[in-house]
C-alpha cells in the first residue's frame, strides 16, 4: 500500500514541480503515469515536458501511442496503468481513488493553492482518501520551501 502526497502549489508553476517530482521518480527507478483530466492540457504539457532543459531531459509519452507500454512517464486521462507504472501522479483536479493509492507504490496530486476550484476539489480527495483509510500526507511550499504540514 502507497501514500498519498499532496503537493499545494503557492509558488511554482505546476508543469516545474511536475518536472522535479518526475526526475526524482524515475531516478528512483519509478515508472509513472501522470493523469490529467483533460487531453489538451496533456498535450501541452507533453509539449513542456520536451522543452525542458537539456540535463535534465524526461523521457515520457502521450498516451494512445504504440510505445504507451515501454514509456516511463505516460500522460494520460485514463484510468489504466499500460506501462506498469509505480507511482501515479495527477494534476488538474484528476480523479484519485483509495484503490489508486493501494496499487502504487506512491500517488502525488499536484494542486494550485490560488485556485478556489482546485483547492476544494483537493481537499474533497483528501477527505475521501483519509475516510479510506489510505495514508496521506500534505506537502506544502508556502514558506518558500516544501515542508510536510499534515499526515494521516
Amino acid at each position: 500500500m502507497g501514500t498519498a502526497l499532496f503537493y499545494h502549489l503557492t509558488r511554482r508553476p505546476m508543469e516545474d514541480t511536475l518536472a522535479m517530482l518526475l526526475g526524482k521518480a524515475t531516478q528512483a527507478g519509478m515508472r509513472v503515469i501522470v493523469r490529467g483530466a483533460d487531453l489538451g492540457r496533456l498535450g501541452w504539457l507533453d509539449e513542456k515536458l520536451w522543452q525542458g532543459a537539456e540535463d535534465g531531459f524526461l523521457p515520457h509519452g502521450l498516451a494512445g501511442g504504440a510505445q504507451d507500454a515501454m514509456q516511463p512517464v505516460l500522460l494520460t486521462v485514463a484510468r489504466d496503468n499500460p506501462n506498469g507504472a509505480t507511482c501515479l501522479m495527477t494534476i488538474d483536479g484528476a480523479p484519485v481513488t483509495a484503490e489508486d493509492v493501494a496499487a502504487m507504490d506512491r500517488v502525488c496530486v499536484l494542486f494550485d493553492g490560488n485556485d478556489a476550484q482546485a483547492l476544494e476539489t483537493a481537499r474533497a480527495q483528501w477527505k475521501t482518501l483519509k475516510d479510506a483509510g489510505s495514508t496521506a500526507q500534505y506537502w506544502s511550499e508556502e514558506a518558500g520551501h516544501w515542508e510536510k504540514k499534515a499526515e494521516t
